[in-house]
């Protein structure tokens, strides 16, 4: 195998069990002698080693500031049944957790049903580079590293013998792996299609037709194939479930709806109206499919494609105000260099919410932006209520939820923010 040496006092992170290694930090690579190339290959397990020599893991190998991510530490090798042993440490988390809970399984439950769930959340699951969304029998996977690409099939294997609901698993990593890479194999389609003549997995690419998945009760049409990330929001979920709480009565404005998750809660709370709004008409039209499966006597939702600054500038020219307003934009930056662009557009966004809150309305505002942290989106929430001149108060500071964990040594791992303003 490869080993990657250290520079001198490098070790440091990896002895407190921080999973990657930066490129600046090593000092030099020795090659196994099968090789024809003079670096490794993008995605191959690779040493890593002090500069005293000391063993400090073993991981993958790729091009880039993040050279190496580990997998397994003080190890020479990956042990054996690696895979299966992760996977199984990472789904026995969720049973412990209660998210499993199949529908039809118990009357008690009725209404609290599940069956969506993240199954393995990179560095939270000491996977680093490997993201498992699970919908009802199909499990999702999205490779944000070389290695794990390489290792897709071992993966899907495993979830397979690991993961008793699931008998299928789609890989969708056309938009996360690197795409400078020299990596073979395809980016999506099936890695595993249990058929059994299930006419909800027809396309032998991945299409889906009337593929549905349940979480706490409510029923949603699952895309993976064509929608964002996986297919689904799956860390908003203990979200909705507060909006939900606050929904009865109210009128409710849901922007940057995407399929509607918040809009469902929100119908099954009890809220006057619900009115969703996306750019995407495509994101529109299952926001409509999954209210009518879910609610099929509403007459209390709209659903409109339209830019999210327009619209609130155009609701705001008609006088319309709301009791309860979400904002969960896609992420706003990126990455570094785009913070400063982004906490302006959290502001913005912010306080023509805050504009249309009625007296004593409910404000949900949240930000995926991993380069953001809470104290700098909280400071943009701050200046925008300031803007406003409204009298705001911080009801509930919101985060990801139970399995989207984050690991202790990896710290960066918390990405999603959230803050239920109530507005005088």
């Amino acid at each position: 195998m490869t080993t990657i040496y250290l520079k001198p006092h490098k070790e440091e992170s990896l002895k407190r069990f921080h999973p990657w290694v930066f490129s600046g930090a090593i000092a030099k690579v020795v090659l196994d002698a099968s090789h024809q190339a003079s670096t490794p290959e993008e995605g191959e397990l690779v040493c890593v080693r002090s500069s005293a020599n000391e063993c400090l893991g073993v991981g993958h190998w790729q091009v880039g500031s993040i050279a190496v991510r580990i997998l397994a530490f003080g190890e020479e090798a990956l042990p054996a049944h690696f895979w299966n042993e992760r996977l199984r440490a990472a789904y026995q988390v969720r049973e412990a957790i209660g998210l499993i809970r199949e529908p039809n399984s118990d009357p008690a439950l009725k209404g609290r049903e599940n069956n969506t769930f993240r199954l393995v959340h990179g560095e939270g699951d000491f996977l680093p580079g490997l993201i498992v969304d699970v919908y009802a029998d199909t499990a999702v996977v999205q490779a944000h590293s070389a290695g794990m690409h390489v290792c897709r099939n071992e993966i899907a294997k495993a979830i397979l013998e690991e993961v008793p609901q699931v008998k299928h698993v789609y890989y969708k990593s056309d938009d996360t792996l690197p795409f400078k890479a020299p990596i073979e194999g395809d980016r999506v389609g099936w890695l595993i299609n249990g058929g059994n003549g299930d006419v909800s997995l027809n396309g032998a690419n991945g299409e889906t037709d009337e593929f549905w998945s349940v979480e706490n009760g409510l029923s949603f049409r699952i895309d993976w194939l064509r929608g964002q990330k996986t297919g689904f929001f799956i860390d908003q979920r203990e979200n909705r479930a507060l909006v939900e709480r606050y929904a009865k009565d109210k009128d409710v404005l849901n922007m940057f709806c995407y399929t509607g998750g918040f809009s469902l809660y929100a119908l099954r709370g009890g809220a006057k109206t619900v009115d969703s709004v996306d750019v995407s008409q495509k994101a529109i039209d299952l926001v409509n499919i999954n209210v009518t499966h879910n609610f099929p006597k509403a007459k209390n939702h709209t659903a409109v494609a339209a830019d999210a600054f327009e619209y609130l500038t155009a609701q705001k020219a008609q006088n319309r105000t709301f009791d309860l307003i979400i904002l969960d934009p896609p992420a706003f930056a990126k990455h570094r260099d785009a913070v400063k662009n982004a906490l302006r557009g959290y502001q913005r966004i912010n306080a023509k919410a805050i504009e249309m809150i009625r007296p004593g309305g409910i404000l949900f505002t949240f930000s995926c932006s991993q380069a953001v942290d809470k104290e700098a989106f909280r400071l943009a929430v701050f200046s925008a209520a300031a803007q406003v001149g409204r009298k705001v108060r911080i009801l509930h500071q919101l985060h990801q939820p139970q399995d989207h964990p984050i690991n202790i040594y990896h710290p960066e791992g918390e990405y999603l923010k959230g803050l239920v303003l109530y507005v005088e």
